[in-house]
């Protein structure tokens, strides 16, 4: 098979990356300057070279030309640039399309101009599909087509590539050399305990790296993020405080602030805050704030705990064999802002497809077939 170059920009921990690396593809360089991320994209994407540097002025030859590449030998660019000014987590009074923080899909489209490979992909928050009346996914495909691409755009909901928690992404899919179609969706979605009943129990204050398995996974999902690895990293449970803890040993599954007893009601915050994950439901959005139980239905639904970072990160596709470093908060904010990678590998076949022509292929053979019957 031919391994195909891809270099990541706003890389973060490399969710995206190391969702095409499980399919074979040659990730040449992440960049970012988010070090803890970094740090970790290093020491998971051995082969790779981890970039710390702002992009909003570098030049894209520059930095080919520090990695020992030349633009034509890029075949695909990745990334999500920062999306702070889009998520509907931010303030709407922050909502300014001035805000530098909404225009670094900017620095990105510079870099593919330059740089030329022959596929793009742009992730970022649903949001950006209709922010400031549509004005942004507008000028990124009027860009895209001004440099000769074809570009296909989505709303991605991940529950539908099974992947077991309620994310919606918008990507931008664009290609030079055939069409770029999106991943079909699955007819099953997987709950939250679907990803993680086969993790060793382990109570507040447990845990430990290197810890060994001691149960065989029970469905395809489990045994998928296992391959590669025969033990578990950030499989530690975090000490809460009394409170928290009486909060979260007064619900059960599924549960969360509105059923909290009258002596244990919070003056204020999110809907979900002191929520248990259900054993039937797709999980709720992992965010950065997955370290807390007070910030969404973070916590376990059968201990008394918050998820350890492992379980935030199978709920998020990543692989047992990925390890995270950092603190316990470092860890949720790479996990929570990352690409899930289960959902890349589907991609990447399709990428596969658009480099090879066969989506072209696909489709002649499928109009043959209705002409001629």
């Amino acid at each position: 098979m031919e391994r195909y170059h891809v270099l990541d920009l706003f890389c973060g921990c490399g969710g995206m990356s190391w969702g095409l690396s499980k399919k074979g593809f040659h990730i040449v360089a992440g960049i970012d300057n988010w070090d803890v991320a970094l740090a970790t994209y290093q020491h998971n994407l051995k082969s790779a070279k981890a970039i710390n540097l702002d992009i909003t002025d570098a030049d894209p030859l520059a930095v080919l030309r520090d990695i020992d590449l030349a633009p034509e030998e890029i075949d695909v660019i990745i990334g999500g640039p920062p999306c702070q000014g889009f998520s509907k987590n931010t303030p709407a009074s922050w909502h300014f399309l001035a805000d530098p923080r909404n225009q670094l899909y900017k620095s990105y489209l510079r870099f593919v101009r330059e740089i030329n490979p022959k596929i793009v992909i742009i992730e970022n928050v649903a949001e950006l599909y209709n922010a400031f009346g549509g004005v942004v996914r507008k000028e990124i495909i009027d860009a895209l087509r001004e440099f000769g691409y074809r570009v296909s755009v989505k709303i991605v909901n991940m529950s539908k590539y099974g992947i077991p928690q309620k994310r919606r992404r918008c990507f931008f899919f664009a290609s030079k050399v055939g069409t770029p179609v999106f991943p079909g969706e699955k007819e099953t979605s997987l709950s939250g305990w679907d990803a993680i009943s086969d993790l060793p129990v382990v109570n507040q204050g447990e845990g430990y790296d290197g810890m060994a398995y001691d149960r065989e996974p029970f469905n395809s999902y489990q045994a998928h993020l296992r391959e590669g690895s025969d033990c578990l990293y950030n499989h530690i449970a975090n000490t809460m405080r009394p409170k928290q803890t009486a909060r979260i040993a007064s619900i059960g599954p599924g549960q969360g602030l509105k059923d909290l007893p009258a002596e244990l009601q919070v003056k204020s915050g999110y809907s979900g805050a002191y929520g248990r994950l259900d054993y039937r439901s797709v999980a709720p959005t992992i965010t950065r704030w997955v370290f807390h139980v007070g910030s969404g239905r973070f916590a376990h639904p059968r201990e008394v705990r918050g998820l350890t970072m492992r379980e935030a990160a199978r709920i998020q596709s990543f692989s047992d064999d990925f390890h995270f470093l950092g603190s316990r908060n470092d860890q949720a904010g790479q996990i929570g802002n990352a690409v899930p990678p289960y959902f890349m590998e589907q991609l990447a076949d399709k990428i596969t497809d658009a480099l090879q022509g066969r989506e072209e292929e696909y489709q002649q053979l499928a109009l043959f077939q209705a002409f001629w019957g």
